[in-house]
């Protein structure tokens, strides 16, 4: 057996293990277990500012933005590094990751600090559920009710926040960032026309709309097996596979002579080109990030139907009270207006944001204004390399800034 998949079967079993034995339903971490992963994370008292930013000798503040549903979001400010306009861009993370998504190359190849370097205000969001974005108006994370959230609400709640708060801080438009999860949000705000009148511009990378055709592994069996509906069925309601016995044995393999842990991720996200090894410990250190396992079960919807729409409740009754009908209502891709400047980005070897379905998108954006539309193909590049490869600046950011220019 290859070694990559001996690594995939071990962080299988442990993960699926961990989350089925040991914990109590309604959620799967225990106040011991919480304190359990705070050692083995940076403090959440210290702040990704502290932790991540201060550290590299760059200004940082901290501050939070509260949702129109109570949810209390982190957000980090890294100041322009130079005079000029000091333009807000957005910064917005994808699926088990939080804001940390930004720094964890060096600063010379971090977009976080690259941006901030460029004479840009930088902002990094933390959605709802990460280690940062734990609090709310009323509700606990041991509250079930704290977990009853899909993407959806990242769309009608988390993100304009995040916009209005950047927004009236700068006074003045931004640009948004996204990968992966980050971009299927604001692709599906953009096509109910939300936001785009406080928007410059929206870099898409590994853009997420259709996954009916993904090809990852893991990603395809667990949906296939109704893996987040047996979950949330049984009462675990918070998907978290941060566990600390699945850092600790990971870390154990991984610190193992002549293993490349970058296999590890391959079987998520396709074979990443450009990822340097040490940057799997990085990653670990503060990654992956807990999520509703109510958004793992929308998302897998997505994967068996193809569909862009909002979650299904598989019951006639529910979506008629949620929607007014009894399916769910698809987000119109070809309603983004078409005046909206876009730059999208996707690799060849991505087996989350898979090419076939990357065309559907293109496909629907055809009408799009031609001068508001950049399409870059980077052949080898997967998922993670476009936030943690080490060839990212030159390949992406560097004509990632030189569309924000133009704009």
């Amino acid at each position: 057996m290859k070694m990559e998949n001996i690594l995939t079967s071990i962080i299988v079993v442990v993960l699926f293990w961990g989350l089925a034995v040991g914990t109590r339903t309604t959620k799967l971490f225990s106040v011991e277990d919480r304190a359990a992963v705070s050692a083995l994370s940076p403090s959440s008292s210290d702040g990704i500012c502290a932790s991540m930013v201060v550290s590299q000798g760059y200004p940082c503040e901290e501050h939070t933005v509260t949702t129109r549903d109570g949810y209390i979001l982190s957000m980090q400010r890294i100041p322009a590094r130079k005079s000029g306009n000091k333009i807000p861009v957005l910064l917005q993370h994808g699926l088990l990751m939080d804001g940390i998504t930004w720094l964890l190359l060096p600063p010379d190849q971090s977009l976080a600090f690259l941006l901030a370097d460029n004479g840009y205000e930088v902002w990094i969001a933390n959605t709802r559920g990460t280690q940062y974005s734990l609090g709310h108006t009323s509700l606990t994370p041991d509250d079930p009710a704290f977990w009853q959230w899909s993407w959806d609400e990242l769309v009608t709640y988390d993100l304009p926040a995040t916009y209005q708060y950047v927004h009236d801080q700068a006074g003045q438009k931004l640009h948004y960032v996204g990968h992966s999860l980050g971009t299927l949000i604001a692709l599906a705000a953009f096509s109910e026309n939300q936001l785009v009148n406080m928007l410059r511009s929206a870099v898409l990378l590994s853009p997420i709309a259709h996954v009916g055709q993904l090809t990852s592994p893991l990603a395809r069996a667990a949906a296939e097996n109704f893996i987040a509906e047996d979950l949330y069925k049984a009462g675990y309601i918070e998907f978290n596979p941060k566990a600390p016995m699945i850092v600790q044995v990971l870390k154990e393999i991984c610190s193992k002579p002549g293993v490349d842990c970058t296999n590890l991720l391959t079987s998520f996200t396709g074979q990443n080109c450009c990822l340097n090894i040490s940057i799997v410990d990085v990653f670990l250190d503060h990654e992956p990030q807990a999520s509703a396992t109510k958004n793992m079960i929308h998302i897998s919807q997505m994967i068996r139907n193809g569909k862009v729409a909002k979650f299904d409740y598989n019951d006639k009754a529910e979506n008629q009270k949620h929607y007014g009908q009894d399916t769910p209502p698809e987000y119109k891709m070809a309603s983004i207006p078409h005046g909206l400047p876009l730059f999208l980005s996707y690799g060849g070897a991505d087996a989350l944001s898979d090419v076939q379905d990357v065309k559907l998108l293109l496909n629907s954006l055809k009408d799009h204004d031609g001068d508001k539309l950049v399409v870059q193909y980077r052949d080898d590049y997967a998922h993670a390399d476009f936030v943690m490869g080490e060839t990212a600046k030159q390949d992406v950011y560097d004509p990632l800034m030189t569309f924000f220019k133009l704009q």
